[in-house]
């Protein structure tokens, strides 16, 4: 095992989490045959197989079983040794390695902009995903920080809110609800919603306000995307529940419009969480200072939306 190498054991540790070459080598951006190159090499340094194939899938070896508990380990130390040096560099040359919501893809690339071009030198790592793997990104330690809705209910994350987050029901303008005022919930029920997955951030908030009632008179569509929730809003395939924070433009240009629904906006708050043994570098500490003290600012001024969900015609 002498000769095997740091990124033969990063390779390794990524294909037994995925128990997948192709999936990891999306993830590490490199071909299918570079991984599998690496993993050929680790094991003729082992000296025996780490992965067995059944059919199409691959599993671990005992040996690779092995391998993965101490491949594991030697990487948490790097990343320990690495982190070290980064908190002796300061904020400058530092790296801040973040995720966040893809509700926050609407503004968040101007706030890291904004936050970068003030501290010039800033190694960057941008993660997108919903709620659900974030959350599971922080627990492993592959992020510093995470921008989510509202706090996890779970005692080994910190959450700290910087500013509103509110949603709203959506539709077509042509829809027989727009206009209406003083809409009752009650009168959602019948309507086919359109809605983000379980896990993101956008279903969970759904969910509480619904108490699991939602769509019981028609299955709720589930999709990924906001942007293609949105385009079939425009259709007439139904309603949605959705961040205001990313329809302005639509509503703008009268694609969309906010129905007057009893007790909406919902709002909720952006929260930046981590871990709560994580010991955040000066630049991870700087940009969570930076979300606190002027991320609502920032935020309303880039979508428009303020604390009320109300879209402001003149941003």
């Amino acid at each position: 095992m002498k000769n095997a190498t740091l990124r033969q054991l990063k390779t390794f540790e990524i294909v037994a989490r995925r128990l997948s070459f192709s999936r990891a080598a999306e993830e590490l951006n490199l071909s299918q045959p570079a991984v599998s190159t690496h993993i050929r090499l680790l094991e003729e340094h082992a000296g025996v197989s780490l992965f067995e194939q059944l059919g199409k899938k691959i599993f671990l070896t005992l040996a690779g079983q092995e391998m993965l508990r101490y491949s594991s380990a030697i990487i948490e130390q790097f990343r320990e040794a690495e982190e070290a040096m980064e908190r002796m560099k300061g904020i400058a040359g530092g790296r801040l390695n973040v995720g966040v919501i893809s509700t926050g893809g609407y503004f968040f690339p101007r706030l890291l902009a904004e936050f970068t071009q003030r501290n010039a030198g800033i190694q960057l790592e941008l993660t997108v995903e919903n709620r659900d793997e974030l959350l599971r990104q922080l627990s492993e330690n592959r992020i510093d920080l995470a921008v989510i809705v509202a706090a996890p209910d779970e005692p080994m994350i910190v959450t700290t809110a910087f500013a509103p987050h509110p949603f709203v029901i959506v539709a077509s303008p042509s829809h027989p609800l727009a206009g209406k005022q003083r809409i009752p919930t009650a009168e959602l029920a019948s309507e086919r919603f359109i809605v983000r997955e379980r896990g993101s951030d956008t279903w969970h908030s759904m969910d509480e306000v619904f108490a699991g009632d939602l769509g019981r008179t028609q299955a709720p569509m589930e999709i990924r995307n906001t942007e293609t929730i949105k385009q079939a809003i425009i259709a007439g395939m139904g309603i949605s529940f959705l961040s205001a924070h990313t329809i302005n433009l639509e509503v703008q240009a009268g694609l969309l419009t906010i129905l007057d629904v009893v007790d909406f906006p919902i709002l909720r708050q952006w929260g930046v969480a981590h871990h709560v043994d994580k010991r955040l570098a000066p630049v991870a500490l700087a940009f969570k200072h930076f979300l606190i003290e002027e991320g609502a600012a920032h935020i309303a001024k880039l979508t428009g939306v303020g604390g009320t969900g109300c879209i402001n015609t003149t941003v």
